[in-house]
């Protein structure tokens, strides 16, 4: 089991890597035909809303409540030779499609009543007349565009949780990748011949979303999960996920809650502090995606097979080698990106419509992001501790605990520093998160750091704080970086990167940090 575990992370962080490196591309195409101006943060907007409701609802909460309910079908019909997995799926494809349904129709119709609700500042100068008030009008007809997005992309991760609990996860870790060919492809090739680049980029969404669902669909007919869907609201494994999918929507997905906060704060603010937060947010993801999200894709069927056996020592086990992982690669991560934020930025979006001040912007932002990024890290892996076991209550209370927090933070921190403090009261309110879901695992005796982790991971902090010491000696000052031409930019990119994962590796083997500090906890996993 733990050749398997590592394998599987392995291979959905390769997968998740080409998605996010395509997700790069993208937004590098996108800022050089909009930059961060008023277009730009209407489609970061009306793409903001359906991906929320995607990360609450499909990814988020769903799949909390879904993967742990199915893999203990799963597991009696492995057990007792039985059929009912096969029922499970017909049952919640049938339900959630007739829910997602209705709520993709009303998103349509109702799309200026989102804009208002999430886009208050819009709104507000849209009922004054004001200078914004064509934001608001250009969010309501971009949003009835993207929003199907939502229907198409519940069903793929319904694919993907089902998928993920056969153990084939390379699928589902690929089909991200399907959303950025859409959206670059609608980018060179629709954007030119419209008025607005924003209209091109919402189809480019669309047609994202249907190639993703439509991608899934051979794997599933493989696996032999494809199934006829029905409707089945009382029925026994749709109302257990029914009554654990209701809290989780606030367990999970509080990040998502509180950056989707933050856009209805920023919409008050100047023009571009979406566009500023997007952009931040979307080198934020890079590693957070493919440490963080990517081993705990892996953890949650693992954690939810292991409850079903009552194994404790393992389920414990399972979440020490999590947070051993993502904190092995996520300090070096935070490490890196602090110091080269600026240049980073600089290469990846300075041209066309997007300058030197946005570079700036942008990268004040995601300074105030990466303090948190271990805590968004951390969240991931524990947050699978609790629905794995199918306790929804307990992550509920931290999350309103956490959401309060972020606005108090909020309300503190906008007026004085504007959009850096909406990323400010992110990061906050998300390790207040992070720790208070450890401290309930803890204190639950479900799971704690043991001493010789806590040493695993202060020897990772002080390789990181070496390296950057190291790429901060190699970096040039910013002004320097500006007077390099594009390819001298990224040859000296990569010296910084070269420098800076060769300094860590060295300093990690000096301080005795060996393979096995990784595979330790999984010694008991070969069991099975």
């Amino acid at each position: 089991m733990s050749k398997k575990l590592i394998k599987s992370g392995i291979i959905v962080s390769a997968m998740t890597l080409i998605s996010r490196v395509l997700g790069l591309v993208r937004d590098v195409v996108i800022a050089n035909i909009m930059g961060a101006g008023a277009s730009a943060d209407v489609f970061f907007f009306a793409n903001k809303i359906p991906n929320f409701l995607r990360r609450l609802f499909a990814e988020g909460a769903f799949a909390q409540a879904f993967v742990p309910v199915l893999s203990e079908y799963h597991t009696k019909d492995q057990e007792h030779t039985t059929n009912e997995t096969r029922k499970l799926i017909a049952q919640v494809s049938g339900t959630l499609g007739v829910v997602i349904t209705l709520v993709t129709l009303f998103g349509m119709i109702a799309s200026p009543l989102f804009v208002a609700l999430f886009g208050f500042g819009w709104f507000l100068d849209w009922l004054n007349d004001g200078p914004a008030s064509e934001k608001f009008d250009l969010a309501s007809l971009l949003l009835k565009i993207t929003f199907p997005y939502l229907w198409f992309v519940s069903f793929t991760a319904l694919s993907g949780a089902i998928l993920n609990t056969y153990g084939r996860f390379a699928v589902s870790a690929f089909t991200p990748v399907l959303l950025n060919v859409g959206v670059i492809a609608c980018a060179i090739y629709l954007a030119p011949v419209m008025d607005n680049p924003a209209f091109a980029l919402a189809w480019g969404v669309f047609l994202g979303g249907f190639i993703q669902f439509a991608f899934q669909l051979p794997f599933l007919y493989r696996a032999g999960a494809l199934v006829k869907p029905t409707w089945a609201w009382k029925s026994p494994g749709v109302t257990k996920i029914r009554k654990l999918i209701i809290p989780a929507l606030f367990g999970v997905s509080v990040t998502q809650i509180n950056l989707l906060l933050d856009t209805i704060i920023a919409s008050m603010l100047i023009t571009g502090s979406i566009s500023w937060l997007y952009y931040a947010d979307r080198l934020l993801e890079f590693p957070l995606g493919l440490f963080g999200i990517g081993i705990a894709t892996v953890i949650l069927p693992s954690l939810a097979k292991l409850h079903t056996k009552k194994d404790t020592q393992e389920f414990s086990d399972t979440i020490d080698w999590g947070i051993r992982i993502v904190s092995l690669f996520g300090w070096p991560a935070l490490a890196g990106l602090m110091i080269l934020a600026q240049p980073i930025i600089m290469v990846l979006f300075m041209r066309g419509e997007f300058t030197e001040y946005e570079v700036l912007q942008v990268s004040y932002a995601l300074y105030a992001y990466l303090a948190g990024l271990l805590s968004f890290m951390f969240i991931k892996i524990l947050a699978p501790g609790y629905y794995a076991r199918q306790d929804t209550k307990t992550p509920v209370k931290i999350a309103i605990k956490a959401m309060v927090a972020n606005m108090a933070f909020n309300l503190m921190l906008a007026p004085f520093f504007g959009y850096v403090g909406l990323a400010i009261a992110t990061t906050l309110s998300a390790t207040l998160n992070a720790y208070m879901l450890y401290h309930g695992l803890k204190a639950a005796n479900v799971f704690h750091l043991t001493g010789k982790t806590w040493w695993f991971i202060s020897r990772l902090m002080f390789s990181a704080a070496v390296m950057a010491w190291i790429v901060n000696q190699v970096s040039p000052e910013f002004e320097q970086w500006l007077l390099l031409s594009f390819s001298e930019q990224v040859l000296q990119l990569v010296i910084c990167i070269s420098s800076g994962l060769l300094s860590y590796l060295i300093c990690v083997v000096l301080l005795g940090i060996r393979i096995g500090d990784i595979k330790v906890t999984q010694k008991n996993l070969t069991k099975h």
